[in-house]
C-alpha cells in the first residue's frame, strides 16, 4: 500500500507513522505537514530514513492532488487542534480545518483513493457530569468553540463527500489522547514539563471537567482497522472507557513523579469549558473486534512521564514560549 498521511509530524499523526513503520513494513508511508510549531521533523526522526516527508500546506490543492494521484489511501489527520489557541484566534483553524479538508476531499474524489477522516469527540459538544449518557454516532453535533466548530464543519464535509460524490471515506472521532509526541501546550504534558522545569502545574478552574482518556497507540490501532475493514460512508467513535476528571489526572500525575498531590496552581477557566466528554465505541468493538491494549491508565501515565523525562531535548526548545503565552491568559 502508498499511504499518503496528512499532519503526520503532529501528535496523533507522528505516532500512527512511526506505529506503521514498525508494524507494517509493506506500507510505503508519505507524509504531508506544514510544519508550524505543532510539527516537527524531530518528531519523525527515528524513521526519517523509512518514509518521505514532504513540507506542504494542505490547502495547497497542486500539492496535495499530486501526492494523493500516488497513493492508494489517505489518512487525514492534518489540523490545527489547540482550543485556546482557536479562542485566541480560529482564522487558522477555518484555513486548516475547513479548506484543507475540502481540499482533501477533491483531490481523492479526482483520484478515486481512499480516505479516513481523523476527527474528535468535541464536534458533539458536551455531557452533564452526573448522567450515564455517552456519545454515539447518532448523537447530534452541537459544537462549543471554533476549533470544534472547524471539525465539525470538516466532517460533514467528508459525509456530503460519500454521498454526494461517492467518495470512498470513514470518519473517526477519538477522545481524548495521551502519550509521546504530545506539545507541551496540552494539559498532560504541560503537566510534567512543569513539575521537570521546576514550575507549579496549573489547572483550569475546580478541575471537575471530565476528558475520556486513551492511549494514542490504541487510537491509532483504531484508526487501521477502520482504514482496512469499516465500513464506507461510516462514522466510529473511539474510545477507551477512560473518563477521569482534570483533577484526579493531575493528582495522579503529581504522585507519579514524588510531588504533594495539592501541589499546583488554580488558573483562571477556559471560555465555554465543555464540563465532561465520554465515548461509546461499541459499534467499532462489536463491527470491527478492536480493543484498547493501554487498559491501565495509571501505567500509561508512568510510561508517558518516563518519555518525557527521556526526551527533554524534544520538548524543551518550546517550553519557555509555550508557558509565556499562557502567563499572558492568566492560566
Amino acid at each position: 500500500m502508498r499511504l499518503l498521511v496528512t499532519g503526520g509530524a503532529g501528535f496523533i499523526g507522528a505516532n500512527f507513522v512511526h506505529a506503521t513503520v514498525r508494524e507494517r513494513p509493506d506500507v510505503e508511508v508519505t507524509v504531508i505537514d506544514a510544519l508550524t510549531y505543532a510539527g516537527s521533523r524531530e518528531s519523525l526522526a527515528p524513521v526519517a530514513d523509512r518514509i518521505r516527508l514532504v513540507a506542504g500546506d494542505i490547502t495547497d490543492a497542486e500539492l496535495v492532488d499530486r501526492l494523493v494521484a500516488e497513493a492508494d489511501a489517505v489518512v487525514h489527520f492534518a489540523a490545527e487542534t489547540h482550543v485556546d489557541n482557536a479562542l485566541a484566534d480560529p482564522a487558522p483553524f477555518v484555513h486548516s480545518n475547513v479548506v484543507g479538508t475540502f481540499t482533501v476531499l477533491e483531490a481523492v474524489r479526482r483520484h478515486g483513493v481512499r480516505l479516513h477522516h481523523v476527527s474528535t469527540d468535541e464536534v458533539y459538544g458536551d455531557l452533564p457530569l452526573d448522567s450515564p449518557q455517552r456519545f454515539t454516532e447518532r448523537t447530534p453535533y452541537n459544537p462549543s468553540s471554533p476549533y470544534s466548530a472547524t471539525k465539525a464543519g470538516a466532517d460533514m464535509l467528508v459525509r456530503a463527500w460519500v454521498r454526494s460524490y461517492g467518495v470512498r471515506a470513514t470518519i473517526s472521532n477519538c477522545s481524548n489522547n495521551y502519550g509521546p509526541y504530545q506539545h507541551v501546550e496540552k494539559f498532560i504534558p504541560r503537566q510534567i514539563t512543569n513539575v521537570l522545569t521546576g514550575r507549579r502545574p496549573k489547572l483550569y478552574g475546580s478541575g471537575a471537567n471530565v476528558r475520556d482518556w486513551i492511549h494514542v497507540d490504541d487510537h491509532n490501532r483504531a484508526v487501521w482497522r477502520i482504514l482496512t475493514d469499516g465500513r464506507i460512508g461510516r462514522t466510529y467513535l473511539i474510545g477507551a472507557d477512560g473518563e477521569r476528571s482534570n483533577l484526579s489526572v493531575l493528582r495522579t500525575i503529581l504522585r507519579l513523579m514524588g510531588r504533594d498531590p495539592d501541589d499546583f496552581d488554580h488558573v483562571a477557566d477556559r471560555a465555554g469549558h465543555d464540563l465532561r466528554y465520554a465515548i461509546d465505541p461499541s459499534a467499532l468493538r462489536d463491527e470491527l473486534g478492536w480493543r484498547p491494549c493501554h487498559t491501565d491508565f495509571e501505567a500509561g501515565l508512568r510510561a508517558t512521564i518516563e518519555w518525557y523525562r527521556e526526551n527533554e531535548s524534544w520538548w524543551r526548545p518550546l517550553k519557555d514560549a509555550v508557558e509565556a503565552r499562557y502567563q499572558e491568559r492568566g492560566q
